[in-house]
């Protein structure tokens, strides 16, 4: 039995989000679940974490077990035959055998595409969220600067029961001149986040950009972990997981 950490790619917005959910409703589990026997594998596949609906992703780490005796460089060609247009696999290594995809992440990362620019673009509806207004990137940089470090979250999660306190090692903002005019990504990388977390905090820094709050704010809702002090959640359609991190005694050498 081998345990092997895969890294998918996919287009968030025909899925219900990554978790396994009733029948009838796509995800992101579900679909590569199915494929696994298909391979030898079995029917179980663990995620870094976990993205809602319409959510995208770059570099979401699974775990499965896999029984059977294909080479684990042919494990993503023989997945991909399998999987739907909107769901790849890019890479397939062996792992120890208690690596878990989701206990053992030192950190995962997420960026949020916001396009600047007069009018909307359809090509980048599913991809980015247009804003219409100019940003003010000072005040901007002066909100994130009071996210770092360990906090309690809650006041920009979205239906979470768990405990809120988390550790976030990132914040920052990048602007990019993309193809379709300017874009501006925001980045976070933390141990963990909560449900609804990464898009609460935009939800709330875009209102700090049009100049609807101050910088200062923040440090209120972190303070106070009053989900009514802050923004609303932006769309999902901007968030793309990025990756996730994981010690190297738990990576097997690649072959």
């Amino acid at each position: 039995m081998r345990r092997i950490l895969i890294l998918t790619e996919y287009d968030g917005t025909h899925f219900a989000g990554l978790q396994r959910q009733r029948p009838g409703l796509r995800t992101v589990q579900g679909e590569l679940e199915r494929a696994l026997p298909e391979i030898g594998a079995l029917p179980k596949a663990v995620a870094a974490g976990r993205t809602d609906a319409g959510v995208h992703a770059l570099a979401m780490p699974f775990h499965f077990d896999l029984p059977g005796k294909i080479p684990t460089e042919k494990i993503p060609e023989a997945l991909n035959r399998l999987l739907p247009e909107d769901l790849k696999v890019l890479s397939a290594r062996e792992v120890a055998q208690d690596f878990h995809a989701r206990k053992d992440a030192l950190w995962r990362a997420y960026r949020y595409r916001l396009l600047l620019r007069p009018h909307p673009s359809p090509l980048l509806r599913h991809r980015a969220l247009w804003v219409r207004r100019p940003l003010d990137l000072a005040a901007l940089r002066a909100a994130l600067a009071h996210l770092p470090g360990r906090h309690n979250f809650l006041g920009f999660a979205a239906g979470e029961v768990r405990e809120g306190v988390r550790e976030l090692y990132e914040a920052r903002l990048e602007e990019v001149e993309g193809e379709l005019g300017p874009e501006l990504h925001l980045l976070f990388r933390g141990q963990s986040f909560l449900r609804g977390q990464v898009r609460g905090m935009v939800g709330t820094l875009l209102e700090v950009g049009l100049g609807k709050r101050p910088p200062e704010s923040l440090r209120r809702i972190l303070e106070t972990a009053d989900r009514r002090l802050a923004g609303p959640s932006a769309p999902p359609q901007g968030l793309y997981f990025l990756e996730a991190r994981y010690p190297e005694d738990k990576l097997l050498p690649k072959t």
